[in-house]
């Protein structure tokens, strides 16, 4: 079965999809924000974390199921399925690699799925707030 869109239109809609500014990502920036806790976006690490805690040295990522492989949630496109499963695959290895450089350079590092933030956010901002008070020096 082949697409049913065109290249132009493929491309289109391949170019909406966000990187930054997702509405899981900004759920949890609102909670962290009304629970008391202030972090940066704007950041030059390493595998560009959604928020970074400085002073705690905590970089935290928001991971979408699809995009990143959740165990849960992630699903495998039938169509055009060898790249996809190389991109796949290729995202879950490049999100091992920045957990490592991150983790050589003192940071910790706290990965969200965007399913947890759907469930049951309260229980991630706890997670990291643990987090953050072992942390802060």
């Amino acid at each position: 079965m082949s697409d049913v869109l065109t290249p132009s239109q493929r491309s289109y809609c391949m170019s909406r999809i966000k990187g930054k500014n997702t509405v899981p990502e900004l759920r949890l920036r609102k909670a962290l924000w009304s629970a008391g806790y202030r972090y940066r976006i704007k950041n030059r690490l390493p595998g560009k974390p959604d928020l970074v805690f400085v002073g705690a040295k905590v970089a935290v990522f928001v991971d979408g199921c699809f995009w990143h492989g959740c165990p849960v949630h992630a699903t495998h496109p039938k169509l055009n399925a060898d790249f996809w499963t190389t991109k796949l695959k290729r995202n879950i290895c490049r999100d091992k690699e920045v957990n490592k450089v991150l983790t050589k350079e003192g940071w910790v590092v706290v990965r969200v799925w965007e399913h947890e933030l759907k469930d049951d956010i309260a229980s991630v901002v706890h997670r990291i707030s643990l987090t953050l008070q072992r942390g802060i020096k």
